[in-house]
């Protein structure tokens, strides 16, 4: 597969902005936070220095941005967080990662899985949890065919069963 994890550059805004577009229905935020960068390229620069660990907004953690690109189309996502706080170690695990809608079932969510892993070893986590949806069958499967061992099930905040899995 030619899929490749790579940073969001400067003429990606259009096509990232409708990934989010096309996701938001189903309450996915493909791009993260936007509030504090007025423009894209200072998006850019507040993704990388979320990466790097400076001026880390309250609440979040340092954390490596990539878009999943194949054919130089951007089908897919990842967030991986570089340590966990309460909500992640609860809720929203180390990697956090999305396909867009035309792009399912080809594999890639496996695959932005298995090299978010990559990435995430290489940033000293030895176990890394990733979560779902409990109702999310296909994440679950995805999450699992990545070696994910299922420790619980857990409520978010509004009560939503989430599976918590961990992967060695």
């Amino acid at each position: 597969m030619d899929l490749r994890l790579r940073p969001l550059r400067l003429d990606d805004e259009r096509e990232a902005t409708a990934a989010h577009a096309e996701l938001a229905p189903e309450h996915f935020s493909f791009l993260l936070s936007r509030e504090d960068a007025p423009d894209w390229p200072g998006y850019l620069a507040a993704l990388e220095r979320m990466r790097r660990g400076e001026d880390v907004p309250e609440g979040m953690v340092p954390a490596t941005f990539l878009v999943a690109e194949v054919d130089g189309v951007i089908v897919g996502r990842t967030s991986i967080r570089h340590e966990l706080n309460g909500w992640l170690e609860r809720i929203g695990g180390h990697i956090g990662y999305g396909v867009r809608p035309a792009h399912r079932r080809r594999g890639y969510a496996t695959e932005i899985l298995r090299q978010s892993l990559v990435v995430v070893r290489a940033l000293g986590v030895e176990r890394a949890l990733v979560t779902c949806d409990e109702g999310n069958l296909g994440s679950a499967r995805t999450i699992e065919r990545c070696g994910g061992v299922l420790e619980n099930v857990v409520g978010d905040d509004a009560g939503v069963p989430n599976r918590r899995y961990w992967i060695d």
